[in-house]
């Protein structure tokens, strides 16, 4: 049986005629250049690297830069000072600016079609700056959906910025909006449940006030907010984006005028990406669509056995697809975790091999119970970050962590058949 919640498809049983197991073949492949996806990733943010007698991006650990024009140097500190434009010319200080991690700004809004976008120490930072900015402006509230990352939703609900959150479902959005809104936050799919919303009804919703996606499950290569209505795209790069889980990173793409009260921010509070992470970054962008792509591919095919499977309870994927699926068990999610040998249990995701944690006691077990099992994060939910290895050396992995069967699994045609 197929029940929908929160246009998530939760399964029990799977019909693959209403339900994407692989990347939609409709997906966008095209970036906002022209040019394919696939071109982008590889070449954004590497333009200029030939008439330089370049092939891999260099990567400029200074922290601070000579120069000899004094008077010159002090009217681009006013000039960032205003504005919080990049300073034209060379390079000043490193909490500034930093070439390598430019590189990589410049690719990630060439990627998700927005003019700019700035770089921070880590996925937290990244919303930190953006809730600093927006309070500058005397806009503290803030309307947010869960389910979104445990530590969002704590930052949020604890007020830690001085913001003050209401909470409501994507229907109660415009409802929710007060003369001090500055900013609407939803995560879609969302972590970790993988509920979706209807991002161009939301962003309609939200009129004047700028909504910001967080984008770091689907990626530019499922999908690109900017282009549904979201003004801010936020990412965990440390995710996805970098994909080897060796960085720690977080990016907001947006317009031009917002990523200079963001390198504002990012400036007086110090939250930078160290350079080396910029070339990570940079380097992991480049396979970015090869790996979705085959992650995604290993989840289809993960969701369609787990959802034939007696020992499973639901199965929750994205209709957009992608290579993360959360599943609740009958039995012990504890023990499930304390058998799989191939498959690392660890927080984190979106690396080239596959992690599997249990939320409520991990990502969001710093958000209220009561908050998270309204919020769809059951006890016995477990998230899989679905990676590279063969699919069916994953399943085998899987197969004895679910332990004993009650019964024998459903056979998959069979459990189609039984679809309604």
């Amino acid at each position: 049986m197929i029940a929908v919640a929160r246009s998530v498809f939760t399964l029990r049983v799977m019909d693959s005629a209403r339900t994407h197991t692989s990347p939609p073949d409709d997906v966008r492949t095209t970036a906002p250049t022209g040019r394919a996806l696939a071109t982008e990733a590889v070449h954004a943010g590497r333009d200029d690297l030939a008439a330089q007698g370049l092939h891999a991006p260099p990567i400029d650990l200074s922290t601070t830069y000579p120069s000899y024009d004094s008077r010159g140097e002090a009217a681009r500190i006013d000039a960032f000072a205003t504005t919080g434009a990049d300073p034209e010319g060379p390079p000043v200080y490193g909490r500034l600016g930093n070439p390598t991690v430019a590189r990589f700004e410049t690719a990630l809004a060439r990627l998700e079609g927005t003019e700019a976008a700035v770089a921070f120490a880590s996925g937290m930072a990244a919303l930190s700056a953006v809730l600093l900015a927006r309070g500058s402006m005397g806009l503290r509230h803030v309307v947010a959906v869960r389910p979104l990352y445990g530590c969002s939703d704590h930052l949020l609900t604890a007020g830690l910025l001085g913001s003050e959150v209401t909470w409501t479902d994507p229907a109660g959005i415009a409802d929710a909006l007060r003369p001090d809104t500055g900013l609407v936050l939803v995560e879609s799919p969302a972590n970790p449940t993988l509920a979706e919303v209807d991002l161009r009804a939301v962003a309609h919703a939200c009129g004047s006030v700028p909504l910001l996606v967080d984008n770091t499950f689907a990626t530019p290569v499922l999908q690109r907010p900017a282009e549904q209505g979201a003004r801010l795209v936020l990412h965990s790069a440390t995710k996805y984006l970098g994909g080897h889980g060796d960085v720690l990173a977080g990016v907001v793409a947006c317009d031009e005028e917002f990523a200079g009260r963001l390198r504002q921010v990012r400036f007086a509070t110090g939250g930078v990406l160290h350079p080396l992470a910029g070339y990570l970054l940079l380097r992991g962008l480049s396979t970015l669509p090869v790996r979705v792509r085959a992650a995604s591919a290993n989840a289809a095919a993960l969701v369609r056995r787990l959802a034939a499977d007696p020992r499973v309870a639901r199965v929750h994927y994205p209709r957009i697809g992608g290579a993360m699926v959360s599943f609740e068990v009958h039995g012990d999610p504890h023990e499930v975790i304390g058998r799989v040998r191939l498959i690392t249990p660890a927080v984190s995701l979106g690396s080239v091999d596959t992690l599997i944690q249990h939320p409520a006691s991990i990502s969001h077990r710093i958000v209220d119970a009561d908050d998270r099992r309204e919020a769809g994060v059951s006890d016995r939910l477990l998230r899989l970050s679905v990676g590279l290895e063969d699919v069916d050396d994953l399943w085998a992995d899987l197969d004895q962590a679910l332990g004993e069967r009650a019964a024998e699994a459903v056979p998959l045609r069979e459990a189609l058949s039984r679809a309604e």
